[in-house]
């Protein structure tokens, strides 16, 4: 596994949001995490990746401890993706991503030449070259969310962890977004996101984990985790199974 939690409590100091959570991502598989708002993903995600101190248990990064790593070579394994938002200052989309590279050349060095051709790359990938000149703080909230995304490809991690990476795109960005997490998966990624939508995890994770009050209710295969039941107890709300006419190719509907 490249990135584990064992028996994992969660939260921020003086309050708890989770505990006892076990799960794990391996090279090569989509791990996707289902839970209401206020459940703890968001908070579960940044322990994983060493932003919040374990309240108890542990997180392994590829086999040790997580703490054991000092931050530039945790940089270089775990990219992140946090939810979208507007920056408080005016860096160049192409500058934004070139920050993903800091893991590699250190916090004053100058990017390279081929730092910055693979930094546009990354935006050629996502279809967003064009913007590369274009202030961070003045694109929309979908364009910057596709930028972070562009940043984290940047750092080149064996792990990558994004926290909800299409809840402020159209549907076509989504498609790019769902799309470039099935490619990492076939470059040998590990991938962990969050959402909220059942029918991204059931097309294009390995596995499912249902997360709901800081408690990992159940884990496993999309077809077993990802039932109108599961989801109605998860979410707290009646759903819906639409079947489409190929067969096995459902879709799931709240209310």
């Amino acid at each position: 596994m490249i990135l584990a939690a064992e028996k994992l409590a969660f939260g921020y100091p003086g309050r708890r949001v989770g505990q006892d959570v076990s799960l794990a991502v391996k090279a090569g598989e989509v791990l996707a995490l289902l839970g209401p708002n206020g459940g703890g993903k968001t908070t579960l995600l940044k322990t994983l990746i060493g932003l919040l101190k374990p309240q108890g248990g542990r997180v392994l990064l590829e086999g040790k401890p997580i703490p054991d790593f000092p931050v530039t070579e945790r940089a270089r394994r775990i990219g992140y993706v946090p939810q979208a938002h507007a920056g408080a200052f005016a860096f160049t989309v192409r500058d934004v991503v070139l920050m993903g590279r800091t893991a590699h050349q250190g916090l004053f060095a100058s990017p390279s030449e081929a730092d910055r051709a693979l930094a546009l790359t990354k935006l050629a990938e996502l279809g967003i070259a064009h913007l590369a000149d274009q202030p961070y703080t003045m694109i929309s909230g979908g364009e910057r969310q596709l930028v972070l995304i562009a940043r984290a490809l940047a750092q080149e991690p064996r792990v990558i962890v994004l926290d909800e990476p299409t809840a402020s795109l159209d549907f076509g960005n989504q498609g790019k977004v769902l799309r470039q997490i099935a490619d990492l998966k076939s470059r040998g990624l590990a991938v962990l996101f969050t959402t909220h939508d059942p029918n991204h995890a059931l097309r294009h994770a390995d596995r499912v984990a249902l997360l709901a009050c800081g408690s990992l209710l159940a884990e496993g295969p999309p077809a077993e985790m990802l039932t109108a039941s599961r989801l109605a107890d998860l979410y707290g709300t009646e759903i819906h199974t639409v079947q489409s006419a190929t067969p096995g190719n459902i879709a799931f509907l709240p209310g």
